[in-house]
């Protein structure tokens, strides 16, 4: 008889973080709920998480390798039973899934079927030695202990070296292995690029100074922690979207690459150390980041569903960057870059649900997942895109005849070359879009993108003549 754990072992993932990071994306009161049912003993958090969370077990993170060993050990006319410390409705479904079992044991409300109480379990319904044991944690070594054999499943040297100890057959298999790529791939420092907005304020005023500049990297630095801490939260919670989707799914939480447990503990700390930083800028750069992380936050867990406002949001968040640069530097920001990045970023946020919604099209999915989109609002979405833009390449145009570009700029009217080039990529933008060749983020995209990387170049020059002439 073989014996399979399920987290760790079975699964790249551990289904109590599953299922906490999947009721809280349901209801934002779970954690405090969560305490509650903890208070009663672990079984009871089990029990909660169990009832409230929603786990596609399809999409989970499956370890091939172990599914081949226990698909081999059935071929050769062995039983095997999935016996997890998880509850028994997810382990149920899970084994419903894979139809590899022939028995399924789980925790219950008022039992934790873990460590101990695992190995006292499998003695009374197996007998001693009687099984053999897969698991990969030191809560396993009770029932290995108690096995006939054992199997290590990317156990650690530690933890291989103990269960060695016993003197049994043993068998160990690696079958994955930790990346630091993967680790720094979760906090997407190619996201970061978007925080060089908090130096627009000094670059549209022209202030090049020792002090406004530090000031500016450290606000850039402090946005950069609190973006990373906010990414791997809303990762955490939108798991099951992730996992839905053509490239997601490859993302580190999704995937199983880093163990969500890690996330847990990299989030806040990315946070606390945002806030330290911002702390040192003044109280009034601290608030817009704490108002930039409620918002993320609340956007995670239930703004991005609304249709509409979710683009709004996203508009704002980089609007927020820019005056988050300027209370960091003390430079006044103008009504023109106010308007000009509301609708300029409302224009990408809209293309970013455009592509999504082309990719569902292609897949014949009608409703997109965790999103509040129907394929039928493509059109509509497409026009916001196209629209937003134009109004913020007028707003540039506006800016260009206004006092304030005169007295900035030798030459003002080589501006309007940064309007033309602005009006071409945005329709490019959209028109590669509604083909279906866009990133998933159009930020992204044309910062791979050659096109757009010439268009920024030209749009530099355009502003260096204005500037020099």
């Amino acid at each position: 008889m073989l014996i399979v754990d399920l987290d760790g072992t079975l699964l790249k993932s551990d289904i109590l973080h599953e299922s906490f990071w999947s009721a809280f994306g349901k209801d934002w009161r779970s954690p405090f709920l969560a305490a509650v049912a903890l208070s009663q003993g672990k079984a009871a958090l089990k029990a909660y998480l169990g009832s409230e969370a929603t786990i596609d077990v399809s999409t989970l993170p499956y370890d091939d390798e172990v599914l081949a060993y226990i698909r081999a050990f059935r071929k050769n006319g062995g039983r095997v039973a999935l016996v997890t410390a998880s509850h028994q409705t997810l382990a149920e479904n899970i084994a419903e899934h894979l139809q590899i079992f022939d028995e399924v044991h789980g925790s219950d409300g008022a039992h934790n079927l873990k460590g101990a109480n695992k190995a006292e379990f499998l003695l009374e319904r197996f007998g001693d030695e009687a099984f053999c044991y897969m698991g990969d944690a030191h809560a396993d070594l009770p029932v290995w202990q108690a096995s006939q054999k054992i199997v290590t499943v990317n156990a650690p040297s530690s933890l291989r070296q103990k269960a060695e100890a016993f003197g049994k057959p043993i068998e160990h298999l690696a079958t994955t292995s930790r990346s630091i790529s993967s680790y720094i791939k979760a906090l997407r420092p190619h996201q970061w690029l978007k925080n060089i907005l908090i130096f627009l304020p000094m670059l549209a005023a022209h202030q090049f100074d020792t002090a406004t500049l530090l000031s500016s990297m450290l606000a850039f630095l402090a946005f950069s922690l609190v973006a990373s801490s906010v990414y791997v939260l809303n990762d955490l919670l939108d798991l099951n979207a992730d996992r839905a989707h053509p490239r997601k799914r490859l993302r580190p939480f999704a995937s199983g690459a880093v163990p969500i447990a890690h996330g847990s503990i990299v989030a806040p700390a990315l946070l606390l150390g945002g806030a330290l930083i911002a702390a040192f800028l003044g109280w009034a750069f601290l608030l817009v980041l704490g108002v930039y992380f409620a918002l993320t936050t609340a956007y995670s867990l239930t703004l991005k569903c609304q249709v509409v406002l979710d683009i709004c949001i996203l508009a704002g968040l980089y609007t927020i960057r820019i005056i988050a640069g300027g209370f960091a530097t003390g430079v006044e920001l103008s009504v023109w870059m106010l308007a000009f990045s509301i609708f300029f970023f409302l224009s990408l946020a809209a293309v970013k649900r455009q592509a999504e919604l082309v990719d569902m099209a292609e897949q014949g999915t009608l409703k997109a997942k965790g999103r509040g989109y129907h394929v039928e609002d493509l059109p509509i979405i497409s026009m916001i895109g196209l629209t937003a833009g134009y109004i913020s390449v007028l707003v540039m145009a506006l800016y260009v005849n206004s006092p304030a570009v005169q007295q900035l700029y030798v030459f003002p009217y080589a501006l309007w070359g940064i309007c033309g080039v602005l009006l071409y990529w945005l329709t490019r933008i959209v028109l590669i879009t509604h083909r279906g060749a866009m990133h998933d983020d159009p930020v992204l995209f044309a910062l791979k993108d050659r096109v757009s990387q010439i268009c920024f170049v030209l749009m530099l020059a355009f502003a260096a003549t204005g500037a020099s002439l």
